[in-house]
């Protein structure tokens, strides 16, 4: 059997239909702006979401960091979680790029409240950066891939905006937050100036991800990604898989779901500590994270530690149902060493 790939759903490879997409796709210059594939795709990326305008990038982080870059300034603030991405994972490119401070607090599963972040706000004083900027991330990774409540989505926005600051919506796995709570990316994002999501994780692409907001601040994008060397030329063949996606593989996300619960029953099963996942991403305890890594991979089920004593499985479009029992088979096999004592 070929390995059960859950280090990622950034692992997936392009479905029979998406290489004939990929094949058949109508290329231009995106750089020139011609790119007829390419404008498909932020067209339909804008509509569905329900903001003017759309922004093809190469990646999630560049999508987060001309999101910063449009809606502060240098030495401004930006509030995120502390498990956030753009904090965690982007290479101080908040500081590189814009020329920000991000301020961390505390959330539960990855999810801020409200009410401290109106806390963070500081009084009007040279001593202090402006808050300028609250960013969210749907789902919350690192909180296990909890999407957020509706309710304290619409209540960061109202924070950021009643005073004077910008929010922006990190949702790079927007569309497993709306399979999973059954409220549409759309309204999820209704009060964000700005929101990114990515093609190339859930949705099964192989790269891309994009950039809505109002057409003023997404020509300003454009010209933000050229400066960042995110320009491509014939992208129209990465943006037709993403139609593909868009297409073909958000109603499916659901099963990805299931599939997580059923990996996570498993594992109950066989004496792990494994909460019940909240959408495609299921955490394990163990004792020796990078330990268990190695000796899981040495039979065939890749996954990734994220602490000394955990380890991350995230379901997606390649893993399916023989996958799974693969999985839960060999964590049964090794639990009297990988089981914590």
């Amino acid at each position: 059997m070929h390995p059960v790939d859950m280090r990622s759903d950034t692992v997936t490879r392009p479905t029979p239909g998406m290489w004939d997409a990929i094949r058949n796709a109508e290329l231009g210059d995106d750089v020139l702006g011609d790119d007829p594939t390419v404008l498909r795709l932020q067209d339909m990326a804008a509509e569905r979401l329900g903001k003017e305008a759309a922004l093809f990038t190469p990646s999630g982080t560049m999508a987060n960091q001309i999101a910063i870059r449009l809606l502060t300034q240098p030495g401004d603030e930006v509030i995120v979680e502390g498990g956030a991405h753009p904090f965690n994972y982007e290479g101080g490119a908040p500081a590189m790029i814009s020329g920000v401070q991000l301020r961390t607090l505390a959330g539960n599963k990855g999810i801020l409240d409200p009410k401290d972040v109106a806390g963070a706000f500081r009084p009007s004083d040279p001593h202090f950066p402006p808050v300028k900027l609250i960013c969210a991330e749907d789902t919350a990774n690192r909180g296990g891939g909890t999407p957020y409540p509706i309710e304290i989505l619409d209540e960061l926005c109202k924070v950021a905006h009643s005073r004077d600051a910008h929010a922006h919506l990190d949702g790079a796995r927007l569309f497993n937050a709306q399979a999973a709570t059954g409220v549409s990316a759309a309204r999820r994002g209704k009060h964000f100036d700005t929101i990114s999501f990515c093609l190339s994780k859930g949705l099964g692409a192989p790269v891309g991800s994009l950039l809505v907001g109002d057409k003023a601040l997404i020509h300003r994008g454009l010209w933000v990604r050229k400066a960042l060397g995110g320009g491509m030329r014939q992208a129209g063949l990465l943006a037709a898989a993403g139609i593909y996606a868009l297409d073909h593989h958000i109603d499916r996300l659901s099963e990805d779901h299931a599939r997580a619960q059923k990996l996570a029953e498993g594992l109950r099963t066989a004496g792990y500590s494994a909460p019940t996942p909240l959408s495609n991403m299921l955490y394990v305890d163990v004792a020796n994270g990078p330990e268990a890594q190695n000796k899981l991979e040495e039979h065939g089920v890749r996954c990734l530690s994220v602490s000394a004593t955990a380890l991350r499985l995230v379901t997606h479009i390649n893993v399916d149902d023989a996958g799974i029992e693969h999985a839960v088979s060999v964590f049964g096999q090794l639990a009297d060493e990988l089981l914590p004592n």
